[in-house]
């Protein structure tokens, strides 16, 4: 039975404030108690990754990402009637997500907010690239044989983790407008702003471009 878009919408909501409440509240935390590192914000942004794909994947398909839902339209696996209401969704969640994560923030934080750290421009590209990197893994194994499963998610919540980790300190690793535009609405600090949509966007749109080419079938000897 199909769920409808009402259950999809209210599945995307949560997940994304919920992905916003652990992922950027770990970067509050650690902003004010030092106790994660960078490398505890990376992993609590792959658990909670993981534990959303397994728990709301068979509701919405655990988007929680704008460009990931971009990235599924243009690969001919979304439906184009339920972007707009899906982005729409995950915006809200962050919102949401975000403002809870200020109740635990001291005055002045940027609520886990994604800045530069080398220029726009090196942002831009590192942004890009990591998006790319996390919509080609999702395209590879939610489809065929790998469609569902715990590894689907594992695979995907370790790319996250392992983007976050090495990109972070770099662009914050956002590879996702919601996560990025939420911080940045309640907190008020908007540098580079629209590079943490147009590369996340730009990121995914190619490699569904590059997971067409992988798929094409070698011509008869």
């Amino acid at each position: 039975m199909q769920l409808s878009l009402r259950q999809c919408l209210l599945a995307e909501v949560l997940g994304t404030a919920i992905l916003l409440i652990f992922g950027t509240g770990a970067a509050v935390v650690n902003e004010q108690t030092h106790a994660l590192g960078h490398g505890g914000v990376a992993t609590a942004f792959g658990l909670v990754v993981f534990l959303l794909i397994q728990s709301l994947g068979d509701t919405s398909g655990a988007h929680i990402n704008p460009a990931v839902t971009v990235g599924f339209w243009a690969a001919g696996r979304f439906p184009a009637r339920r972007v707009l209401p899906y982005v729409a969704a995950q915006l809200l969640g962050a919102v949401l997500g975000s403002a809870s994560v200020k109740l635990i923030a001291t005055p002045g934080s940027s609520l886990g907010a994604t800045l530069p750290a080398h220029g726009i421009g090196q942002a831009l590209g590192i942004e890009t690239f990591l998006s790319f990197g996390l919509m080609l893994v999702i395209l590879r194994v939610t489809s065929g044989s790998k469609e569902a499963g715990m590894l689907a998610g594992l695979a995907i919540s370790a790319t996250v983790a392992l983007e976050a980790l090495v990109g972070g300190p770099l662009s914050g690793a956002s590879m996702n407008p919601a996560r990025s535009l939420a911080p940045a609405l309640l907190s008020g600090v908007w540098t580079g702003w629209w590079l943490y949509i147009v590369g996340p966007v730009a990121g995914a749109l190619l490699a569904v471009a590059v997971n067409k080419l992988l798929q094409l079938k070698a011509p008869a000897a």
